[in-house]
């Protein structure tokens, strides 16, 4: 746990390599992760923290803006003492906010991997789901948005998996009230990250379900064109949630792309 910010906030850490962020998705938390914990583990150092509203964290009253997000992140690593450069993952929502990051911190960023997000803001069709979603909370609590979205998240085939369905649904239905309306807000204010695409000068990596329900694939395609030089992975038989969904096919994109930090550091010093 860490105080700062006015509020605390929970994350994973894991020893001192070349730093890498995961940032999860809505209404998630850091255990979405897990299995990169697991499966990339002596890699890299992984840095996994529940945004504000998510998972152990604190669920201060909203709105919340990926400005916050973006901030609090930024809080974290100045708390962790972490000055070089990271490799940030972000994934859904956490792509939005990894866009805000780079942004705000772009001498903080090193690498870029962005996992099932589009950069696009929400289409007016967009915002009025989010103020339903919005009032189907304030209404009913969390349940219902949560049960509506579970088959949305996974591949037909992933859905198919009662473990990772339970996995997914409690991992859901931990989110508190206050961080799903705030995390709505934001998602539903957040600007147009599309102008920021031609501006990335780093190493990027897009990596994308062929079957993802929520975020079409055209979208990560437009990234992946716009990105120069970015590389771009497509899972099989993965939707929304491709690292849970094709854990080892995710973990390979990942090392190969971490892999490659260290091709670099290597010609550094040649």
């Amino acid at each position: 746990m860490s105080e700062y910010n006015d509020f605390t906030m929970a994350f994973q850490d894991s020893a001192d390599q070349i730093p890498l962020l995961l940032i999860h998705g809505f209404p998630l938390d850091s255990t979405l992760w897990e299995l990169q914990f697991q499966g990339l583990e002596g890699m890299s150092r992984i840095i996994a923290p529940d945004l504000r509203g998510h998972g152990r964290s604190d669920n201060p009253p909203g709105p919340y803006s990926m400005e916050m997000f973006a901030d609090d992140i930024n809080g974290l690593l100045d708390h962790l003492g972490v000055y070089r450069p990271v490799i940030l993952c972000g994934l859904s929502m956490g792509g939005y906010v990894l866009f805000e990051f780079y942004r705000r911190y772009p001498e903080r960023v090193a690498g870029i991997i962005l996992t099932a997000t589009r950069a696009g803001a929400d289409s007016k069709e967009g915002k009025a789901n989010r103020d339903k979603a919005v009032e189907s909370v304030q209404k009913n609590g969390i349940r219902p948005i949560a049960e509506a979205m579970l088959p949305k998240l996974l591949a037909p085939a992933s859905y198919e998996d009662k473990e990772l369905v339970a996995y997914v649904r409690e991992m859901m239905e931990t989110a508190s009230p206050e961080g799903m309306l705030g995390a709505l807000q934001a998602m539903k204010n957040r600007p147009d990250s599309t102008p920021t695409l031609a501006k990335i000068d780093m190493p990027t990596l897009v990596i994308h379900g062929e079957d993802d329900q929520i975020i079409p694939l055209a979208e990560a395609e437009a990234m992946f064109e716009a990105i120069e030089g970015s590389e771009m992975v497509v899972l099989e038989n993965a939707g929304h949630l491709p690292n849970l969904e094709q854990p080892e096919k995710f973990n390979e994109a990942v090392a190969d792309f971490i892999e490659s930090f260290f091709e670099d550091e290597e010609h550094d010093h040649d």
